[in-house]
């Protein structure tokens, strides 16, 4: 039994099951880099938000509350956005300056920007020394580099950075090197879910889906689909095009991973040799003429079609 559960019912209160809050942020602990991550729609971003807005509120406290909040002349009262420039075109209909979540957003006025790399993110940590909360919006997407950029900086000045990111892709493998270091790297992690998005589930869903829409019917990413293709939140009917959406453990479908592995791997190296042929000559079969093909043998996956996107 907790201690926590033990004397309240010391106290004479029924058993109670306990459930940690979200509190306000905790501008005064400084030097650290927070992991929040989670499948798409499980508000990331709108953490981020609330970070925002309780920095305000911050802000708003007397001066005599900087020195709680500041180290190196940087007040982690003061928030500054990053995000992609991949993201401009994603939400045409907000403000240039907003942070936009699902069913919101807030703006950011001077305190966001749009950056390349880490060397561009180097370069506006030098221009605003007084920001002493930096959220990088998918800091997964950026180079190695950005970690250890991230990770001295926080360390010298006591900066903290808040990264919303997946972190694993769609084979529900750690989504890069990037990834990876961030882990190594971080101090704190918040893990977010959100429900599956399969129309007969209410389970929490911790993994990112992808899916194409072959006349009009689902039809999983192959294992050995492309890693990296854009998406967004409109839903493509183009079998060509990947859709994107959360889901648990039981719909989150994969067929090929053993296919990739027992198959496609030897028939890759022999081509790698010179030998193109085996390859082909499987490929062809996998387009127009599966049941020649090795792949029954080593499908285990729901569904029995595969979508006309993949080769």
């Amino acid at each position: 039994m907790q201690p926590e559960t033990q004397l309240l019912k010391n106290l004479g209160f029924p058993d109670l099951r306990f459930h940690a809050a979200f509190n306000h942020f905790d501008f005064r602990r400084g030097g650290r880099r927070i992991l929040v991550i989670g499948p798409m729609g499980s508000g990331k971003t709108e953490y981020s938000a609330r970070v925002w807005r309780d920095s305000l509120v911050a802000l708003r406290k007397s001066g005599g509350v900087a020195a709680l909040t500041s180290t190196a002349g940087a007040d982690r009262r003061q928030v500054f956005f990053i995000r992609s420039l991949l993201d401009r075109a994603r939400f045409p209909q907000y403000p240039p300056d907003a942070l936009p979540y699902r069913n919101g957003f807030e703006r950011c006025g001077r305190n966001i920007a749009d950056i390349r790399d880490s060397f561009e993110l180097e370069a506006i940590l030098a221009r605003r020394p007084e920001v002493g909360t930096w959220i990088i919006d998918e800091a997964s997407f950026y180079e190695e580099r950005l970690a250890y950029v991230v990770a001295n900086d926080s360390q010298a000045r006591g900066t903290v950075f808040i990264f919303p990111t997946l972190i694993l892709n769609f084979r529900r493998e750690l989504f890069n090197a990037t990834s990876r270091l961030l882990l190594d790297t971080a101090t704190d992690l918040f893990p977010l879910t959100a429900f599956c998005e399969h129309p007969d589930c209410l389970e929490d869903s911790l993994y990112t889906y992808r899916y194409y829409l072959v006349d009009g019917e689902e039809c999983p990413a192959l294992y050995f689909d492309p890693l990296i293709i854009v998406g967004g939140d409109q839903t493509k009917t183009d079998p060509r095009e990947p859709n994107y959406c959360t889901r648990c453990d039981a719909h989150h479908y994969l067929p090929g991973k053993e296919y990739t592995f027992l198959i496609l791997k030897p028939l890759g190296e022999k081509a790698a040799g010179g030998d193109l042929a085996p390859l082909r000559r499987e490929l062809a079969c996998l387009s127009g003429d599966k049941e020649r093909s090795d792949w029954p043998a080593t499908w285990t996956a729901a569904g029995s079609r595969i979508s006309s996107a993949t080769p």
